[in-house]
């Protein structure tokens, strides 16, 4: 079984010269979930290569087990310094598709037209697309075969727009997640903010923030289990 991860390309935090990217945590904690299990992992972003990490996500009181393990792991430090370029990724290849968050994704991954494309041939295949925290807006622009949105009437989560404001940012994104997949017709559903909150409905699963990570990539094994015989500890 094979999984994508795909990061975000973009690094500029709106007008306000600081810096943003991926999460370390919402792509080190899903990363050790699918490969501890047996997955085989790919990563893909926009442009290829290095991703660019947001620096917030590698302050001291963002660590954990997975981000120091991830830190300290060559072949995962290889792979997300090379990560493959999203034009020339392939739906048939890969069993489910998965996107960190980061507010990075705002900027590019929601209007990217590979990364649209891949989410329509994933959903379209029967195969899961899951997403975690604002990684969920990379479903905003995505439409189903009648050309309705893929939130459309389905139950999703990603970070709220209360938790946008506690860290500042409310004035700065683009647009706030969760009025935008409302907006789309999404059934936005949260718990409180930083709860570890996941959502599946149907192939689709989205995971409310940070806390989410470990358990959103958890969601996409036994979604995965019930379409496959795949015998991962996983998929029990």
């Amino acid at each position: 079984m094979h999984i994508l991860m795909v990061t975000t390309s973009h690094d500029q935090l709106g007008d306000t010269g600081h810096k943003t990217g991926f999460w370390l945590e919402e792509l080190a904690a899903p990363y050790y979930v699918f490969v501890d299990d047996g997955y085989k992992v790919t990563l893909a972003s926009p442009k290829g290569g290095q991703p660019p990490l947001d620096p917030k996500s590698d302050d001291a009181d963002s660590q954990t087990e997975d981000t120091q393990r991830f830190k300290s792991d060559s072949k995962a430090q290889g792979e997300l310094a090379n990560t493959y370029p999203l034009a020339g990724i392939n739906a048939a290849d890969y069993d489910a598709l998965f996107y960190p968050g980061g507010h990075g994704p705002l900027w590019d991954l929601v209007i990217d037209p590979d990364s649209i494309r891949l989410i329509q041939d994933f959903l379209k295949a029967g195969k899961p697309v899951a997403a975690v925290c604002h990684g969920p807006c990379v479903l905003l622009n995505a439409v189903d075969d009648k050309g309705q949105s893929v939130v459309d009437g389905k139950e999703v989560t990603g970070f709220t727009n209360a938790e946008e404001a506690a860290v500042g940012l409310t004035e700065v994104v683009p647009f706030l997640l969760e009025d935008a997949l409302k907006a789309k017709g999404g059934d936005f559903l949260c718990g409180g903010d930083w709860d570890d909150f996941v959502v599946t409905d149907g192939l689709l699963i989205t995971g409310q923030n940070p806390q989410s990570s470990a358990s959103t990539a958890r969601a996409v094994l036994a979604k995965l289990s019930k379409l496959t015989n795949w015998p991962g500890q996983g998929a029990g």
